[in-house]
């Protein structure tokens, strides 16, 4: 069964843990943004695992260089997950899978930037990775004619473990799930609803009865 992760883009731990709390019922993996880490530290990876045992934690570092040290640093922070950019040397996403391995966590690799999702997913699934993120990050979604079919059909030929994260809503959940994504991963329209625990809730519904 698919698994509905929410991203968490707001800036402070206490504004994080408090929208994690709303939404934790209806969630499987907690995701502390890249700009929330920049902005609080790994003290923030620590807290959200200290709150949510029960849940996966995945540190959106979206590490580009020293891929074992970075990972490292994520997991002995409470980091169930670790991003690694899909566009860097395959050297930095073997050094993740390593200290992923002594830890037994996992590594996502993140496809933001990557040309080709299709062909880059598939090449590092072959590392040892536990999903690849097909990502459509917010500068480009805000891009004139841009659509989330893209990373749809991008999952259906894609024929390896992935997410796809890039304006996953109530709309077009049943179709990511129908592509044959491991996780949804949905973040404005959680975050940003006026009830957030309402749109986590009608989110869950939906991923699970498609």
């Amino acid at each position: 069964m698919a698994k509905l992760q929410v991203a968490i883009d707001l800036l402070s731990t206490q504004e994080a843990l408090t929208l994690a709390g709303k939404v934790a019922p209806y969630v499987d993996i907690i995701e502390l943004g890249t700009p929330l880490i920049k902005s609080e530290g790994l003290a923030v990876i620590t807290a959200m695992k200290q709150a949510h045992p029960d849940k996966l934690v995945f540190a959106d570092f979206k590490t580009a260089d020293t891929g074992e040290l970075e990972a490292d640093m994520a997991f002995k922070a409470g980091a169930d997950l670790v991003t690694i950019l899909g566009a860097v040397d395959n050297a930095t996403i073997v050094g993740a899978v390593k200290a992923a391995k002594a830890h037994g966590k996992g590594v996502v690799v993140d496809t933001i930037g990557v040309a080709d999702r299709v062909k880059r997913a598939q090449e590092v699934s072959a590392l040892g990775v536990e999903f690849v993120e097909l990502h459509a990050g917010l500068d480009e979604q805000a891009l004139e004619g841009y659509s989330i079919q893209v990373l749809i059909d991008e999952a259906k030929r894609a024929g390896v473990p992935v997410s796809i994260a890039g304006g996953v809503n109530l709309s077009n959940i049943a179709a990511v799930k129908q592509a044959g994504v491991a996780v949804a991963v949905a973040g404005g329209a959680i975050y940003s609803a006026a009830d957030p625990a309402a749109a986590a809730k009608e989110l869950r519904e939906a991923l699970d009865a498609a």
